[in-house]
C-alpha cells in the first residue's frame, strides 16, 4: 500500500480479538511469527537526559478507518523509524481503531488471571484444603507480549472499567498478574516495554476513578510501569499527587541507595495527568484550552507527565463541516501541536465545569496566553543515522498520487492512507521555521518562510514541502544579494564518523530574481561551541537532468572526533538560500520544493562498497519477494605470506549490509503471441509494507487495470519489482527482477 486498486485487498491476519478464544488461536496458528515490517526499538541519544522532566502519551480511539473520499489522519506523533517517522518531541503514541482484546464480562477479568481453560476433564492431583488466594497463570501474559513483539508495539494500556467481583483477593492477583506481563514484555520486546495502568478499578475491586495517585491505586501502579490518572482533576491534583509520591517509601519505588532488580525503578515522570481533548470535564475544557492543564500539570518543572487523550478531536469535530479538506484540517491540527503562525488567531474556549458535588461553575484558575503542546517538551532529535538511516520524503501518510523518481505513475483523486510511508516533516519547519542571515547581521527585515504540504508534485512517494518564502524589499546597499539560513530537520551524529546527505528540490523564482540553494549542517543548541564539517559532492552527471526539473544535492558531513568521543552532537541539516534581485526594493516571492531528504553513515577508507542488487522474487497466495545484495570489489594480488594488504576489498564489520525499505510493483500482460514488453511499459501496482509486511504485497486479479484483457491467449503477467533502499535510492531497472505467472486458471 498504497495500491493502484485503491482498495485494501490485503489479508490482515487478526487484526484485533473480541475474545480470549481468538487470541488462543492465533496463538496456535501459524500467523503469529514476527511481520518482517517491524523495525527494531531504537532509542533517541537525548532519552536518558529526558527522565528528569515530564514526557508525553497521546492516547485515542479514532472513528472506524475508511480508504475512500478523503485521507484520515495517521499517528500525529509518529515514532522513528528506518522511515524516520520523528515526533516533535519524546511522545508514546496509543491510538487503535480497536481494542486489542475487550471484555465487559467478570468471566472475562478472571479468566485473564488464570489461564486458558483446559479441553479435558482435570483436577489436582491430590486433594488439599481450600485456599482463600486466587491462583496466577502466566498464560495470557506470554501470549500479549509475543502479540507485541510480533507487531511492532511497545506494551499495553490497561483499562478494567467493570467493577471485579472478588474484591481485594482479585485485584491483588490482577496487580500480580500485570507485574507478570511487565517481565513478559521486558524479555519479548526489550527493555523499552512497558504496561499503562488507567485510574478505574481500585484495590477493593470497586470502580472509582480517583483523577490522581494515592493509597486507592497505588498498587497498581507499582505493578505498572506508570500510571495514566483520569482527567476530571481539581487544579490542586498535580501538586497532591507529586507530594504523595515523594512520602512513599524507597524501597517500593526502587529508589533506595542500592538496585533491586526486581523492583522497577519509579519517578514522578511515570505519573501520566490525564488531559481530555473533547473536554468533559477536563480543566481548560479541552481543544485549544487543553494547554490550561498541561500547565497545571507542570512536566517542565513539577516533572508529572502529561496523557493527552482524544487528539482525533482536531479531525472528527471538523470532518462533517462544509469545505472540509485534508489541508485545513492541517492548519488546526498544526495549531493545536506547534502552534499558531503570526496573525492567525486561536479561539481559546471558556468552559464550564462540573463541581464534584453537582452542578457547574466557570473556571476561576488564572492561566497564561494559549501555548502549543510543543511547547511544554524538550524537541527531541531522532536516532544517529548509523543506527537507523534518517529518510524522508516528507510525507504525512496520505496522498493522492504515486510518484517515482519524479514522475507520477498513478493518480488517486480519491486519496491514500499509508502509516507506513509516513516520514518526518522537518521538526524544526513548524509553524515556521527559525530563518536566521547568513552573511552577516543586517537591518532589514528577515524573510518569512512558510511551509506547506503539496500533493500535486513529488520525488517520490505521494507529497512534497513546499517552503514559501516571502522577502521583503529593502533599500539597504547591499541587498541585492541576501543570504538566510532555514533550518528544516535535527540530526544526531557521532563525532569521528563520516556521514553522507542528499536533497532533492526545486526552485520557482520570480522573473526579476534568481535564487540559488545550498545544504549545510549546523550544530544545537544554537551558540553552541561545537562545529560540523561540511563538504559538499559533486554531482555525477545522471544527476544533471532529472526528471519532473527536481535537481539534487550531495554533501559529506562529520564531527571531529575531539568534541565529543562517542557522545553524539546534536545539529540541524537545512537550506543556505542566497538570494539575488535585480530590484532590491521590490517584494520577492518565491517557491522552495523539498522532494526528498537522506542521511546516512559513509564507509570508512579502505571498505568495499555493495551495490544493492534484487536476486529473485516469487509469486504465491498472496505475492512475495525477497531481495538480497550483491558485492563488488577488485581482487589484490598477494606478494607474500607477509603482505599486510587484504587479497580483496573487505566490507565494515558492522551494519554495511543494505536494506530496503519497500518495493514499488508493476504489472505487464504478455502479448498473445508470446510477447512481453519492457518494464518501462508496466503498470505501478503498489508498494509493498502493507499490515507490517515489508516484502510482500498480495495481487487480486480482479484488481489488475489490465484484467479485461486477460483471455483469448493473454494469460501470463510479468510483475516487475522494483526496490527502494534506505538511502532513497530507487533501483534502475538493471538492479530489479521480474516474476511471471499464468493466470489461466483465474480468468475462467
Amino acid at each position: 500500500m498504497p495500491l493502484a486498486a485503491g482498495t485494501l485487498s490485503a489479508t490482515i491476519d487478526a487484526p484485533y480479538f473480541t475474545t480470549l478464544n481468538d487470541l488462543d488461536t492465533w496463538a496456535a496458528g501459524p500467523t503469529n511469527r514476527k511481520l518482517d515490517g517491524v523495525l527494531k526499538y531504537i532509542a533517541r541519544p537525548d532519552e536518558e537526559a529526558s527522565k528528569q522532566r515530564g514526557k508525553l502519551l497521546v492516547c485515542h480511539d479514532y472513528k472506524s478507518p475508511r480508504l475512500d473520499g478523503l485521507p484520515q489522519p495517521t499517528d500525529r506523533v509518529p515514532k522513528s523509524s528506518a522511515r524516520c517517522k520523528t515526533a516533535f518531541f519524546d511522545c508514546k503514541p496509543s491510538l487503535t481503531s480497536h481494542r486489542i482484546f475487550e471484555g465487559d464480562s467478570e468471566e472475562d477479568c478472571l479468566r485473564l488471571l488464570v489461564g486458558r481453560l483446559p479441553q479435558s476433564i482435570n483436577g489436582p492431583a491430590k486433594a488439599t484444603a481450600g485456599s482463600a488466594s486466587l491462583p496466577l497463570s502466566p498464560h495470557y501474559a506470554r501470549l500479549l507480549a509475543e502479540l507485541a513483539a510480533q507487531r511492532g508495539f511497545d506494551g499495553y494500556l490497561l483499562n478494567f472499567e467493570v467493577p471485579l467481583q472478588g474484591g481485594v483477593e482479585q485485584s491483588r492477583t490482577l496487580a500480580a498478574w500485570i507485574t507478570v506481563l511487565q517481565a513478559e514484555l521486558l524479555d519479548k520486546v526489550g527493555s523499552h516495554g512497558e504496561t499503562h495502568w488507567y485510574d478505574s478499578v481500585i484495590f477493593t475491586g470497586q470502580l472509582s476513578w480517583q483523577d490522581r495517585l494515592n493509597s486507592k491505586n497505588l498498587p497498581f501502579f507499582l505493578s505498572s510501569s506508570t500510571i495514566f490518572t483520569n482527567y476530571t482533576w481539581p487544579t490542586s491534583y498535580p501538586n497532591t499527587t507529586a507530594e504523595y509520591f515523594l512520602t512513599l517509601d524507597p524501597a517500593l519505588t526502587g529508589n533506595t541507595a542500592s538496585p533491586q532488580p526486581q523492583t522497577s525503578q519509579k519517578s514522578l515522570n511515570d505519573i501520566y495527568m490525564g488531559v481530555d481533548v473533547w473536554g468533559r470535564g477536563s480543566y481548560g475544557g479541552g481543544g485549544f484550552g487543553a494547554y490550561k492543564a498541561i500547565e497545571v500539570i507542570a512536566p517542565e518543572s513539577l516533572g508529572l507527565s502529561v496523557a493527552f487523550f482524544g487528539q482525533g478531536w482536531t479531525w472528527e469535530s471538523e470532518e462533517d463541516k462544509p469545505g472540509f479538506t485534508w489541508e485545513g484540517w492541517w492548519d488546526y491540527d498544526r495549531k493545536l501541536w506547534a502552534g499558531p503562525r503570526d496573525g492567525e488567531v486561536v479561539v481559546v474556549p471558556v468552559p464550564k465545569v462540573p463541581k464534584r458535588n453537582g452542578g457547574y461553575k466557570d473556571e476561576d484558575t488564572p492561566a497564561g496566553p494559549f501555548r502549543s503542546v510543543e511547547s511544554f517538551f524538550p524537541r527531541s532529535t531522532p536516532p544517529d543515522p548509523v543506527d537507523l538511516p534518517l529518510h524522508t520524503t516528507f510525507s504525512p501518510g496520505v496522498g493522492r498520487a504515486w510518484f517515482v523518481d519524479g514522475v507520477s505513475v498513478h493518480a488517486m483523486p480519491g486519496g491514500w492512507t499509508d502509516i507506513d510511508k509516513q516520514c518526518t516533516i522537518g521538526d524544526m519547519l513548524w509553524p515556521v521555521p527559525a530563518v536566521e542571515w547568513d552573511d552577516g547581521q543586517r537591518e532589514s527585515p528577515l524573510p518569512l518562510v512558510v511551509p506547506a504540504f503539496s500533493f500535486e508534485d513529488a520525488w517520490n512517494g505521494g507529497s512534497s514541502m513546499t517552503l514559501d518564502v516571502k522577502c521583503p524589499g529593502s533599500s539597504e546597499e547591499d541587498a541585492v544579494f541576501r543570504c538566510i539560513w532555514v533550518p528544516v530537520q535535527t540530526l544526531s551524529v557521532t563525532p569521528g564518523k563520516t556521514y553522507g546527505a542528499s536533497l532533492y528540490y526545486k526552485i520557482d523564482s520570480p522573473a526579476q530574481a534568481a535564487a540559488d540553494l545550498g545544504v549545510t549542517v549546523k550544530a544545537l543548541p544554537a551558540g553552541s561551541a561545537s562545529t560540523f564539517e561540511v563538504q559538499p559532492v559533486p554531482a555525477p552527471d545522471t544527476d544533471s537532468d532529472l526528471p519532473g526539473g527536481w535537481s539534487k544535492l550531495s554533501i559529506q558531513l562529520s564531527v571531529p572526533e575531539s568534541q565529543g568521543g562517542s557522545r553524539t552532537q546534536a545539529g540541524a541539516i537545512g537550506l543556505i538560500v542566497a538570494i539575488v534581485a535585480e530590484d532590491a526594493t521590490v517584494d520577492l516571492d518565491l517557491k522552495i520544493h523539498l522532494g526528498q531528504l537522506n542521511v546516512y553513515p559513509i564507509p570508512p577508507p579502505g571498505t568495499a562498497v555493495s551495490s544493492p542488487t534484487m536476486l529473485w522474487a516469487n509469486f504465491t497466495t498472496p505475492a512475495s519477494k525477497d531481495a538480497a545484495g550483491t558485492l563488488l570489489g577488485g581482487v589484490i594480488t598477494v606478494s607474500s605470506p607477509d603482505d599486510p594488504i587484504s587479497a580483496w576489498t573487505v566490507q565494515p564489520s558492522n551494519a554495511w549490509f543494505p536494506q530496503f525499505m519497500y518495493f514499488n510493483v508493476y504489472g505487464l500482460l504478455y502479448a498473445s503471441d508470446g510477447h512481453v514488453g519492457q518494464p518501462e511499459e508496466a503498470v505501478w501496482l503498489g508498494t509493498t509494507g502493507i499490515v507490517g509486511k515489508s516484502n510482500s504485497l498480495e495481487i487480486v486479479p480482479e484488481d489488475l487495470p489490465f484484467w479485461s484483457e486477460v483471455g483469448d491467449g493473454q494469460n501470463k503477467v510479468r510483475f516487475y519489482i522494483q526496490g527502494v533502499t534506505d538511502h532513497g535510492n530507487v533501483l534502475g531497472w538493471e538492479q530489479c527482477v521480474f516474476v511471471d505467472f499464468d493466470m489461466s486458471g483465474l480468468s475462467a
